[in-house]
């Protein structure tokens, strides 16, 4: 079961302790926090109780993520926690959470979004510098392969290197001048007070964000209904709506999130337009389109945009990628 559940009975709530499943990330504990402040707000009877745990993603940092694979890199023990009843629920970054979820977890809700878009961090030096005026061979750090071949389609005269390790730790390579400027999730750096950080907002028309980027994502069991309920109350419905869609695109084309897939949602009213993009990883070649409709239809909308894209021969760049990784 992978779909939010919208439809809840009216449950009573006797006091009791909630356990929540995090990361050890200072990001993670922040986003975490923060969902625990709702709820608390909420339910003051309550005690919510923070329970940190180490993902794989946290502990291999000197491979590329795509080599490792990417199906619960970040969510995998969190998911096991559940199951076993250590804990009740774990907040995610929810362009983390796999489209497929284990046997007896779901979705749970999704919280207010916050700026889903890429943004670039550049050293010192190149502070008059946009990433249209980067010069030739500047080394841009990232570790998503989406950003990668976004960039190199419409920058190709510049030079990419993998990054890993946590926010502060990539900040000090940039600013130590192993690279030249990062891209960056600009929700990220919001969230960890580093806004001055952000020297360019990336345009969608550049680099289309990845799916559920900028949005929490709260999995939980999925035939614990006083959870649910309580989970429903921070529920933010035109986040839910966006992320809906993007979630479907994704799942149909069965990419994970180390794929270069990109996405953007825009919502007026309850018309929502999903733009989406397969890449192939040297950003030679790219399929894009645009599809429209109400926000009931969100998930049909995001299958209707991966079978169009699927025939413009998103199917055959994705293959390519699967085989190039394994290969490593």
């Amino acid at each position: 079961m992978t779909q939010l559940n919208s439809a809840l009975p009216s449950i009573s709530h006797p006091s009791r302790t909630l356990r929540i499943g995090s990361r050890e990330s200072q990001l993670a504990l922040i986003q975490t926090y923060y969902v625990r402040e709702k709820l608390q707000k909420h339910f003051p009877e309550h005690t919510f109780e923070i329970c940190t745990m180490s993902t794989q993603g946290d502990k291999i940092l000197d491979v590329a993520l795509a080599k490792i694979g990417d199906k619960g890199l970040f969510t995998k023990e969190l998911e096991v926690g559940m199951l076993r009843h250590e804990i009740d629920f774990a907040v995610h970054s929810l362009k983390d959470l796999p489209t497929r979820l284990p046997e007896g977890l779901v979705l749970g809700v999704v919280t207010e979004r916050e700026n889903p878009a890429d943004a670039l961090v550049v050293h010192a030096k190149h502070q008059d510098k946009q990433i249209e005026t980067l010069p030739s061979g500047a080394v841009i750090g990232t570790s998503s392969l989406r950003r990668l071949a976004q960039l190199r389609h419409h920058f190709p005269h510049l030079t990419f290197k993998d990054i890993r390790g946590n926010l502060n730790t990539r900040l000090q390579k940039l600013d130590a001048g192993e690279y030249d400027a990062l891209i960056l999730a600009a929700a990220g750096l919001q969230r960890l007070g580093m806004s001055d950080r952000i020297h360019q907002v990336l345009p969608a028309e550049i680099s289309l964000h990845a799916v559920g980027q900028g949005a929490l994502g709260i999995e939980c069991r999925a035939d614990d209904l006083e959870v649910l309920s309580i989970l429903k109350t921070i529920e933010h419905v035109p986040t839910r709506d966006r992320v809906l869609a993007e979630r479907a695109f994704l799942r149909e084309l069965e990419g994970g999130c180390q794929v270069p897939i990109g996405v953007n949602t825009q919502l007026d009213g309850n018309i929502l337009t999903l733009t989406g993009i397969v890449a192939s990883l040297d950003g030679q070649h790219l399929v894009k389109d645009t599809v429209t409709g109400t926000t009931t239809q969100a998930e049909q909308l995001g299958i209707e945009l991966a079978q169009s894209l699927r025939q413009q021969g998103a199917q055959e760049i994705l293959s390519e990628i699967f085989e190039t990784v394994q290969r490593g």
